[in-house]
């Protein structure tokens, strides 16, 4: 689909003479295809007409965004006033008006979520119409008007403070002025008091141009969760890591391989680089069979105090007594607290681990006050940084002899001047579901319609850490996650229909409309359109054909850095002879595949349960089983028999102790590759084979013995007695 008719399919009716007129912009081109006869006045023109799409588009935006937060605050107070009126009198009256306020609410934030796709759609449109202009012509116009676009900057304007306002007065109308933490509290108790819990986290990725849309659903069920409200803390908080591995990834490949007791140790702090409370966190994975739970701990720490921490030569005897005198702890807090900051401490020492890997993103978080039944986050912004010293040789220095560079900050703009082969900014949001469900329960179905949906992209076991490495120290590791080919791909063209199209109020020519979030790139032909940061397609040409790879103020094409540098090197001939997209192909039925032109192990999700090694277990003793029945015979011809039978018995007695031997060995190899994870090749054609050939020469012999050897036998004993010859 071109894009032209791509914006006309998406736009929203109401508004649609608001966006720009792309098709009228393209005509403009059309005379001067190639730059044949496109002169400079046709381009003043096309300037001129540009300037102009670009001011309405921009007047809009901030016009509809002003209109949307003086609704918020029209609804805010009629909340108030509605809420304080408690006569008995009212209180019909009051249920009609707060139903018609929720229907007002959730018209706002339909229409917040339209604005955002007005955005990304005009925003995109400029960007397409730029790059066939500067084709088209003999004029380099993008350059120039991308300052122009950047002094209206109508696509950076986030949508934060709107939705939060938002989150709240949907809290406010559900439950009717009653405090979030008296409601989750209340309900919370009474599922606490019917049975055990089941806890389950999954992980999806969401496309930036559907970050706001998925924002304004999740909130009409969950409010926005403030942490330190009181303290001004901001309630979209950016969140920065630190995470320690040694020269040999030790940690990493575990946290990839999921070991039982695979840990990660990381330094995070909140806000800016100007904070002086870290926190040293440690999270340690445990399978599910063993019946324990992954689990995270921490503890808090001065900043001054981690470099001395680190390197063994401070403890928190001082703090912790603080705590104890002051009654901020009790005397079991504070032992395990110590507990956990000896161990942290003893690993870093015997592991040698230093600082890695850098990670920051900008966390939003849904959750009732005081109810973890169900928490979602969700991480925009979400950025890796190298924050190693001389881990490839490569003579930069970074942290030096301190726990973290301080060449950069805790902000996007503070890693722009950051070389590319040091930061790795990663395409997509992830959201993170977290689920405290009673055994028996289902979800929420609003969770399941949203997890289900086309707005997000499964993508189990997913970590930061392990993306970080895996892209920036790719040549350093030799085992890669299974989503690093899944990169390559976008998410499909969605249709949402999870929470019963529009919510009311909402225009009815918008209600008719089908959403359509984003195109996959993998929905048509490779090749058959070009593919900018908004991700809409653009086929309007065989001449577009080719993708913008560098639009500023733009998102990156969804592809990893890795990705991007791996097909660098191939391009200039380097030592790889392709990139990792394609190994997706070669992924065999084992839980390790080893590709042919990397010879890099991909590391895919393999669930070990109990049951495995019980089958394991069972089949070893069922060939123990055979072996006893086999020796028992073997033992009974030996003491019972003839001279037939005690030589069947020696036979059958060495076939019993060969496959005893045989059984103990498969297991101990069968064992081995369930520790390891590998998904295949546990079948043994070998030994049924050979036991029934084993079996069938020992029944063959016994045979001989009896009918043939022992006659023989009798007769050459007849003959030496009659000839008198002792035996």
């Amino acid at each position: 689909m071109k894009f032209g008719e791509q914006l006309k399919a998406n736009l929203l009716p109401a508004w649609r003479f608001y966006y720009m007129d792309y098709d009228d912009l393209k005509a403009s081109l059309n005379g001067g295809k190639h730059g044949e006869a496109f002169t400079e006045k046709d381009e003043a023109a096309f300037v001129e007409k540009l300037e102009r799409e670009l001011d309405r588009v921009a007047d809009f935006r901030h016009i509809k965004g002003d209109e949307l937060i003086r609704r918020v605050q029209h609804c805010e107070a009629t909340a108030t006033s509605i809420l304080q009126d408690k006569t008995s009198e009212q209180v019909e009256e009051n249920e009609t008006a707060l139903q018609r306020l929720q229907q007002e609410i959730e018209c706002i934030t339909a229409e917040v979520t339209e604005l955002s796709r007005f955005v990304r759609l005009n925003y995109s449109g400029f960007m397409k119409i730029l790059k066939k202009h500067d084709k088209r012509t003999s004029y380099k116009l993008k350059p120039m008007f991308m300052v122009r676009l950047s002094s209206r900057p109508f696509y950076v304007e986030p949508f934060d403070a709107v939705i939060l306002r938002l989150s709240h007065l949907f809290d406010t109308v559900r439950h009717r002025g009653r405090r979030d933490a008296d409601v989750a509290a209340a309900e919370a108790a009474q599922v606490a008091s019917s049975g055990q819990f089941v806890r389950r986290t999954t992980k999806y990725w969401v496309h930036p141009d559907n970050v706001t849309e998925v924002k304004c659903l999740i909130l009409q069920y969950l409010p926005v969760l403030v942490f330190n409200a009181g303290r001004g803390r901001n309630p979209d908080p950016a969140i920065s890591s630190v995470y320690f591995d040694n020269a040999s990834f030790e940690l990493y490949n575990g946290r990839l391989e999921k070991t039982e007791g695979a840990q990660a140790i990381r330094v995070r702090w909140y806000g800016g680089m100007d904070q002086t409370e870290m926190f040293v966190e440690r999270k340690t994975h445990h399978e599910d069979w063993t019946g324990e739970t992954s689990v995270k701990t921490r503890f808090a720490i001065k900043e001054k105090y981690v470099n001395a921490y680190l390197k063994g030569e401070y403890d928190l005897e001082h703090s912790l007594a603080k705590d104890i005198a002051k009654g901020r702890r009790t005397e079991e807090q504070v032992a395990q607290t110590r507990e956990l900051a000896q161990e942290v401490q003893q690993t870093i020492a015997e592991k040698n681990l230093r600082p890695m890997l850098r990670t920051f993103y900008n966390r939003t978080a849904f959750q009732l006050p005081g109810d973890a039944r169900v928490r979602i986050s969700l991480d925009t912004d979400l950025a890796m940084i190298r924050e190693d010293d001389g881990i490839e040789d490569d003579g930069v220095t970074r942290a030096g002899d301190n726990w973290r560079r301080m060449d950069i900050g805790s902000t996007v703009d503070s890693f722009k001047n950051l070389p590319a082969s040091e930061i790795c900014r990663f395409p997509y949001a992830v959201l993170e579901v977290k689920l405290q469900t009673q055994t028996g329960a289902t979800p929420p179905d609003w969770v399941t319609a949203l997890t289900e949906s086309d707005l997000v992209e499964a993508c189990p076991k997913f970590g930061k850490f392990v993306h970080g490495i895996a892209t920036l120290l790719e040549s350093r590791v030799s085992l890669l996650p299974f989503w690093l080919p899944q990169m390559d791909d976008a998410l499909r063209e969605r249709t949402f229909h999870g929470f019963g199209g529009a919510p009311a109020g909402a225009d009815a020519a918008s209600r008719g409309r089908r959403a359509r979030p984003w195109r996959r790139s993998g929905s048509q032909p490779r090749g058959g359109g070009a593919e900018d940061a908004s991700g809409l397609l653009d086929s309007d040409g065989d001449d577009d054909a080719d993708v913008d790879d560098d639009d500023e103020g733009a998102a990156r094409p969804l592809l990893s850095h890795w990705l991007r540098r791996r097909r660098a090197e191939r391009d200039a001939g380097g030592s790889m002879a392709g990139s990792l997209a394609g190994s997706a192909s070669n992924l065999s039925t084992r839980g390790r595949a080893v590709t042919a032109a990397t010879r890099k192990r991909i590391a895919t999700p393999v669930r070990v349960e109990p049951k495995v090694f019980f089958a394991n277990e069972r089949t070893f003793l069922s060939w123990l089983h055979f072996c006893i029945v086999l020796g028992s015979l073997a033992l009974g011809l030996l003491n019972f028999g003839d001279t037939a039978g005690k030589l069947a018995g020696v036979v059958f007695t060495g076939v019993a102790m060969l496959f005893m031997a045989y059984a103990l060995w498969i297991y101990q190899w069968r064992a081995q590759k369930i520790r390891a994870r590998e998904a295949g090749g546990y079948d043994d054609r070998i030994g049924p084979t050979v036991l029934v050939c084993v079996l069938f020469v020992a029944i063959m012999l016994n045979f001989y013995f009896k009918f043939v050897a022992e006659p023989e036998m009798a007769g050459l004993m007849y003959s030496l007695a009659v000839k008198g010859r002792p035996l």
